[in-house]
């Protein structure tokens, strides 16, 4: 994340909307970020998804983690610094959300959006996460959050990198089996 942001070439979609909310509330971006979680984890009831120890880990760590990264890695003083650490973000990004999300502990409240709506439809996660974002920075920018070329990008690529890590890093439980 702090080498997404880092970048300057745009914010995550979520980080577009608390963005937008802000502007048009008068709210902090940090209120806004928090107003939203609530309310995304709102829609979690009536798709049944339920909280774990992931989901604490998510909202207490990815925060507290991305400001101390922040400080650590130096700011990128060329393009081609900004797109290598754009790039090496995304690719983090979804290799830690695939790790998260296989080691099957709890969704944080974005993804468990996304995990309760692949449950409820049955659509891959490429196509649900694809839709979520580019639902999510559409209406950001039209509240007012700055989208970038780095925003769209990773509201288009998020959803299919995830998945192709998540291949990977899935912890198989018995209830997959088909005995179960």
């Amino acid at each position: 994340m702090a080498l997404l942001v880092g970048s300057g070439l745009g914010a995550s979609s979520w980080n577009v909307l608390a963005e937008g909310l802000a502007h048009r509330s008068g709210l902090s971006f940090g209120m806004a970020t928090n107003l939203i979680a609530l309310v995304v984890l709102m829609f979690w009831i009536p798709l049944r998804e339920l909280p774990g120890l992931g989901t604490v880990l998510n909202v207490v760590l990815v925060g507290a983690a991305a400001d101390v990264a922040a400080h650590l890695i130096p700011a990128p003083g060329t393009l081609v610094e900004q797109l290598t650490h754009y790039s090496l973000g995304l690719v983090m990004f979804a290799i830690f959300d695939a790790l998260y999300l296989g080691a099957r502990f709890g969704s944080g409240p974005r993804d468990g959006l996304m995990t309760g709506a692949i449950r409820v439809t049955g659509q891959p996660l490429w196509k649900v996460r694809t839709i979520i974002e580019v639902i999510v920075v559409a209406i950001g920018w039209v509240l007012g959050g700055i989208v970038g070329v780095g925003t769209l990008v990773l509201a288009l690529a998020a959803g299919p990198l995830v998945q192709a890590f998540l291949r990977h890093t899935t912890v198989p439980l018995r209830v997959d089996s088909p005995a179960g």
